[in-house]
């Protein structure tokens, strides 16, 4: 039998703000032992512009995670530590490429206990970097949100964040009306699945009216020449100068090298929800059917928090909402309203599909704009230097536009009358 849905979301560490934690995050550390981590995160975008940020790490002492003594307290380690490693890797002309000691060993040590790579992930830059402006603000709206750090200081980069944070605080409404759906299901009351399946095409609707406010605040130049470059991974960074990725030194002669994907809204457990919800199945450009190798879309749930990760893997169990709709006892209403809510999906990934073309498609094709560029354009680095738009590369290594235009077109093919693969 179906759980009740309360219980379901707290087991899985889902909050009435979705994906989102419970409570604010933490805006610093309270032991006074981090105050080097805090003071070195608090000046981050100064250090980077002035050229002293690596003086500043050489002389950063190499602390224990001994003193965190809670959740959110490893959370906020994960957020600098992080921010420091991309800071670090790309702030130069040149990447550097080997890690020091007093970020890899603290670093190894919180992604360990929090499940999650040693590297920048969407919560890292999104879900624990976020506070409000006032206590009780409207969190789906991007202005009330307040973004504890960023790499260039600037609105721009604040305002990339918070959009994506409005965006998953708005989509717990999705989780919940489609929890909804499959209790509904479970009983067999068509007028309530219908109405469910109503509810999630508009909010699905306002989520991509979310997503288009990216412009009031973010400039595509400032975007791709300035912010995206340290959203970059390790991984497919050959172009940018990181052949073998990035060395992670553990000092006494230990460390590895290891190689991950960049930040990316690939990473969000919203979105891979709004897909499973409707049955909509991605292959992805870089998959292999009978491979070793996951599709890209799954291998991006490593990047998710360990219970968001296993909430889409149970979700995923229990979800047969198309499935329903493809019965041969429900209604045309109800199939024509299962494919409305497809729909409004698609048109999501449209909203998505015009921002890259507006942010970096277009950028990259004015590659003059970013020879004066004091920060080393990897935006264009990791680009196949060809004049097809198609293999642009994301931050998370995928051909970009390919990788969308293509998962655009699998979610259409979810529609009620396309048959269900076997």
């Amino acid at each position: 039998m179906f759980d009740s849905i309360d219980r379901i979301l707290h087991s899985f560490e889902i909050s009435h703000y979705g994906f989102l934690p419970v409570d604010e995050p933490l805006a610093r550390l309270p032991s006074t032992y981090y105050q080097p981590w805090e003071n070195l995160i608090s000046r981050l975008p100064i250090l980077i512009s002035d050229g002293s940020l690596y003086n500043e790490f050489a002389s950063l002492p190499l602390l224990s995670t001994s003193e965190l003594r809670s959740l959110p307290e490893w959370r906020r380690a994960y957020v600098i530590l992080t921010f420091f490693t991309h800071a670090h890797t790309w702030s130069d002309l040149q990447p550097r490429e080997v890690l020091p000691a007093n970020i890899t060993v603290p670093l190894l040590e919180v992604s360990a206990y929090l499940d999650l790579p040693p590297t920048a992930t969407y919560p890292a830059l999104n879900l624990w970097n976020c506070g409000l402006v006032t206590d009780g603000a409207d969190i789906t709206n991007p202005e009330n949100v307040v973004m504890r750090h960023t790499f260039t200081g600037t609105t721009d980069e604040a305002w990339f964040y918070a959009v994506s944070v409005s965006v998953e605080a708005k989509g717990v409404a999705a989780i919940q009306v489609m929890l909804e759906c499959v209790k509904a299901i479970e009983q067999d009351k068509k007028d309530e699945v219908l109405e469910c399946l109503r509810s999630f095409r508009v909010i699905v609707s306002e989520l991509a009216s979310i997503l288009q406010r990216m412009h009031e605040h973010c400039d595509p130049s400032v975007f791709y020449h300035r912010i995206r470059p340290f959203l970059a991974g390790s991984r497919g960074m050959e172009k940018a100068g990181l052949p073998h990725g990035l060395f992670y030194d553990e000092g006494r002669g230990k460390g590895s090298w290891r190689q991950y994907s960049g930040g990316s809204n690939a990473q969000s457990s919203l979105i891979q929800f709004l897909d499973i919800a409707l049955g909509i199945k991605h292959e992805g450009p870089s998959s292999q059917r009978g491979g070793k190798e996951q599709a890209y879309l799954n291998g991006m749930r490593q990047y998710m928090p360990q219970a968001h990760r296993q909430f889409l893997e149970y979700f995923d169990s229990v979800a047969k909402i198309r499935q329903y709709v493809q019965s041969k006892n429900v209604s045309e209403t109800l199939s024509s309203t299962f494919d409305e809510a497809v729909e409004a999906m698609a048109a999501f990934r449209d909203t998505h599909i015009k921002i890259v073309a507006r942010y970096i498609v277009a950028p990259s094709r004015a590659r003059d704009q970013s020879q004066n560029q004091g920060v080393r354009n990897i935006a264009s680095s990791s680009s196949e230097q060809t004049s097809s738009k198609d293999e642009l590369k994301g931050t998370g290594g995928t051909n970009l536009m390919a990788f969308l235009k293509q998962t655009r077109a699998e979610t259409r093919a979810a529609k009620s009358r396309t048959p269900i693969a076997v």
